[in-house]
């Protein structure tokens, strides 16, 4: 099972959520850090193409192949939870079930304003500091990354809807249902459209990240869907 974090997370930031869903399911486990985040080299820029996450899904493939993997589960939360999608679609021999954790398969106005505050919390609070704890030097680069590519001009038309026809293996993708950087047309587009078996698991009155909200019920579902799946 991999575990791929979102647009400010790593490793780290996972805490003792991927060991307790290793434990539950007797399922290997691998958490990396993505380049620029966590214990990983920088970035070379903060400059992103808009196809970013598909890239990653590539490396992603990469690592697989270079471990001889063909069976993978992917959870993935937010930008990782898309990763985890696009991996699916594009490789879909080496995927075995896909759990998406408030990934985005386009661009919605509410996402564009959770980063808007996202930056204004990083200039008017401790959050700079909070997360050089978790990615040392690299926090202005990465947060630069992230924010600046998701109001780009150029990346409000991106969507990688064309992509989920090509999902074959099991879906579940969890949401918050007050998720602030996204809506349920997210969930509901998803699974109305990949070729595989699909569930969708709506948390009320949960944010944008229901691992760390509200674990125990992330971490029961998502051992049941991989009992029922493996």
């Amino acid at each position: 099972m991999f575990f791929l974090h979102d647009s400010l997370g790593c490793t780290q930031l996972w805490r003792d959520f991927p060991a307790k869903l290793s434990q539950a399911t007797h399922c290997n486990i691998l958490v990396y850090d993505r380049l620029g985040y966590g214990k990983s080299d920088p970035m070379l820029t903060h400059e992103r193409p808009v196809n970013y996450m598909e890239l990653e899904a590539d490396l992603l493939n990469d690592l697989l192949a270079e471990l001889h993997i063909n069976n993978a589960i992917l959870f993935g939360h937010s930008d990782g939870g898309t990763i985890a999608l696009i991996t699916a679609a594009k490789y879909p021999e080496t995927v075995k079930a896909v759990i998406c954790e408030a990934g985005h398969i386009f661009v919605e106005e509410v996402t564009l304003k959770g980063v808007y505050d996202a930056w204004d919390e990083y200039k008017t609070t401790n959050l700079p500091e909070r997360l050089q704890k978790y990615h040392g030097d690299k926090v202005e680069m990465l947060f630069k990354a992230w924010t600046e590519t998701w109001t780009r001009e150029d990346y409000r038309s991106w969507n990688i809807e064309y992509l989920l026809k090509n999902i074959q293996c099991p879906l579940l993708f969890i949401q918050g249902e007050a998720d602030e950087y996204g809506t349920l047309e997210q969930v509901e587009k998803t699974v109305n459209q990949v070729a595989g078996t699909s569930e969708k698991y709506i948390i009320p009155a949960i944010g944008h990240t229901p691992h760390k909200e509200v674990p125990e019920i992330v971490l029961n579902k998502a051992a049941a869907f991989i009992k029922q799946n493996s």
